[in-house]
């Protein structure tokens, strides 16, 4: 029988926490022990772990003794103040904010594409889990890339409200039983109504023009690829959606890769679930995304405005693959390779 480890989750009331909580139940990874820890607002707040309620705990730079691996899901500012901590009480760090994703000594991890780079976990003790929108576009363009390598790529995101965490949620859910009941609407988490409403504005704009979520896009998918040469521009853009992302991609390629050629590739790949047959209506979409781990990707088609280009609509549940199911798979990567 294999080793169990004692599992800190760091934000674990949150949306993404809950959910790698369940992942970590789904998944059978060997807990020996769960930790679950949040700020003094989740004082009195339990967590159900294989069929038991456990205390949520007031994290603190004590909080990780004993510990093996910590999954933080508590925010940048949170995860730049303990990760440290955790990582000088022993425990390996695998952190979903965007606080350590461009630091050149973390690795910046998803499985299907560069699961060598978790190795480097020992310079700091922290793996960085990439931006869910990157997550899902990664996972795609890896095998074309192998195939064909990827010069360009333009993509436009479709993004859920709970990207932005539950208060988001609750707040599409009441602005949209506020405007069917003609009663006001209240505007709190995004800067404008979200109900019926698209908005091209996903975390600060910087002086560029692009926002964080932009550059965020471009800069992890070079670190991910591993390829500083893939040039990425990125418009992203949030829509009254609450579970899943998606995406359209748009690729130009050094080598051509024909349609037929690249629905082989995907449909092939670890993670990737090809769903392209628009004669039958059958595309990916948020609802079919849901709940699942896999990245959809379908209406492939030959960009023929250039050689060698191709378009893609590619969606993913964010909570789970674009966030706690890819944090729990580095983990699993961790205790079969490293922590053994």
């Amino acid at each position: 029988m294999g080793r169990f480890y004692k599992v800190a989750v760091a934000g674990a009331t949150g949306a993404v926490g809950q959910q790698m909580v369940a992942c970590l139940e789904e998944r059978r990874f060997p807990v020996a022990e769960l930790k679950p820890l949040a700020s003094e607002r989740s004082i009195g707040r339990t967590v159900t772990f294989q069929g038991r309620e456990i205390p949520v705990e007031v994290l603190t730079p004590d909080s990780f003794q004993g510990i093996d691996l910590a999954l933080f899901s508590a925010g940048g500012s949170v995860s730049q103040e303990f990760a440290p901590l955790a990582a000088q009480a022993g425990a390996v760090v695998v952190d979903n904010s965007s606080a350590w994703r461009m630091d050149p000594e973390v690795p910046l991890v998803v499985p299907e594409v560069n699961a060598q780079d978790v190795a480097g976990y020992t310079r700091k003790g922290i793996i960085a889990n990439p931006n869910c929108s990157t997550i899902q576009m990664v996972v795609v363009l890896k095998p074309l890339h192998d195939a064909a390598r990827i010069k360009r790529v333009v993509v436009s995101t479709y993004q859920a409200v709970s990207g932005t965490g539950q208060k988001a949620v609750e707040e599409l859910a009441a602005q949209v039983r506020a405007l069917f009941n003609s009663q006001e609407v209240e505007t709190k988490v995004y800067p404008h109504r979200i109900a019926f409403n698209v908005l091209p504005h996903i975390d600060v704009f910087m002086d560029n023009g692009y926002t964080k979520e932009e550059m965020k896009m471009v800069n992890e998918t070079k670190k991910i690829m591993g390829d500083e040469t893939i040039e990425v521009t990125a418009t992203t853009v949030r829509v009254p959606v609450f579970y899943g992302h998606s995406e359209a991609i748009n690729i130009e390629t050094e080598k051509k890769l024909t349609t037929t050629e690249a629905r082989r590739l995907l449909a092939a790949a670890p993670g990737v679930k090809l769903v392209d047959d628009p004669g039958k209506n059958e595309y990916p979409m948020p609802l079919a995304a849901a709940g699942q781990d896999l990245t959809l990707v379908g209406r492939i088609r030959e960009d023929f405005t250039i050689p060698h280009g191709l378009n893609l609509w590619v969606v993913a549940d964010n909570i789970r693959k674009g966030a706690a199911t890819n944090a729990v798979q580095i983990a699993e990567i961790l205790i079969q390779k490293y922590l053994k």
